[in-house]
């Protein structure tokens, strides 16, 4: 079909408005350019600016004196003796300065951004061209003009107390960080090294396997195929939680499960640490000291769930997957003459992560 004999492109060319028909021509969108500066108190009086920055450097060393009294509680108000008291005026007095010290810090800065550094409105062009030498001292100009409309150049007073509050806001997280590594003592000769205490738990010659919490004594025919138990040693019971219960039940806490015989395959010297099949390995996992806690019954692999370190109990916890360094520790066990599971000694390596063995 020709153009002369398309309908549509002969009704196009023939069509005029009406004369009554009003035509919109839309224009370009104007820009409407930045709104008038209004000027906030401080930049026309002096005096306010001078108060304003009174103000922050105040609550800059206001944020200081709140990090030294943090310091200071951790030292005044002690939880050595467990106390229900002293671990509450602790917690309180710490929060305190902490809180006062961070927000001290956050308000300071703030205050110094809204009142005294320069808050004009700029445009900056955006262009494709990049890394040439004027972009670059471009950019080092614009560092500079900002460095001058902050002030942290050249309000000493400012700067120097916002770096001392900083500095001083990380102390006490250091200082609370000391109580996690306990110094030898005359009462405790071995309190500051870590191996000597992770390679000694609750376990000893005789200790009777139970459940975890109960404390209930668990007998080898109550283990069956497939069944996997959290335990911890009977003793522990006798343990308050001011003498330590937690602590020796992080160390001393075992998973129990029974396979068949034949598949399992100890190295020489450990053929008799399982029982009928039962095994007992440490829970704590060699990398960071998670707790392991799920087992595979048709694999018999034992996975952690913080980072998915896997360990094959056919072969003795070996590590087969994950960034744990070494086997989880076995525990020996046996039978007494009542048929409970019992074990026949302590570990015989450390338990929880293998950093702590590193020299």
């Amino acid at each position: 079909m020709s153009h002369e004999d398309d309908p549509l492109e002969h009704e196009r060319a023939s069509w005029q408005p009406s004369p009554g028909l009003a035509v919109a021509v839309t224009d370009p969108v104007q820009n409407p350019e930045l709104p008038q500066h209004r000027e906030r108190v401080t930049d026309s009086d002096p005096a306010a600016m001078k108060r304003a920055v009174r103000t922050v450097y105040t609550l800059f060393y206001l944020s200081v004196a709140g990090s030294i009294w943090a310091i200071a509680a951790y030292m005044l108000f002690p939880i050595e003796d467990g106390q229900p008291v002293a671990i509450r005026n602790n917690n309180l007095f710490i929060g305190l300065g902490i809180a006062l010290a961070l927000l001290a810090l956050g308000i300071g800065a703030i205050h110094w951004s809204k009142a005294i550094m320069s808050d004009k409105e700029y445009i900056e062009p955006r262009h494709a061209t990049r890394g040439r030498d004027t972009t670059r001292e471009a950019a080092v100009e614009a560092f500079a003009l900002a460095n001058e409309e902050s002030g942290f150049g050249r309000r000493a007073v400012i700067r120097n107390s916002l770096i001392a509050a900083v500095v001083a806001s990380i102390a006490p997280g250091i200082t609370l960080f000391r109580g996690l590594a306990p110094e030898d003592t005359p009462e405790r000769p071995n309190a500051g090294n870590p191996v000597y205490l992770l390679s000694h738990t609750m376990w000893k010659e005789g200790s009777r396997l139970a459940h975890d919490p109960s404390g209930t004594p668990i007998k080898a025919s109550d283990v069956t195929l497939g069944s996997a138990f959290h335990v911890i040693p009977e003793d522990l019971a006798a343990i308050s939680h001011s003498e330590g219960y937690l602590e020796q039940k992080a160390k001393a806490i075992v998973l129990l499960m029974r396979l068949p015989q034949d598949q399992l395959h100890p190295s020489p010297g450990k053929e008799d640490w399982a029982y009928d099949g039962i095994v007992a390995y440490s829970k704590v996992c060699t990398h960071v000291g998670c707790p392991v806690a799920l087992y595979e019954q048709q694999t018999h692999h034992l996975l952690c769930p913080c980072h998915q370190s896997q360990f094959d109990i056919t072969h003795e916890a070996a590590v087969i997957f994950g960034p744990a360094a070494r086997p989880l520790p076995q525990l020996p066990i046996t039978v007494d003459s009542e048929g409970y599971l019992v074990a026949r000694s302590d570990f015989h390596e450390p338990v929880g992560p293998s950093f702590w063995e590193r020299h």
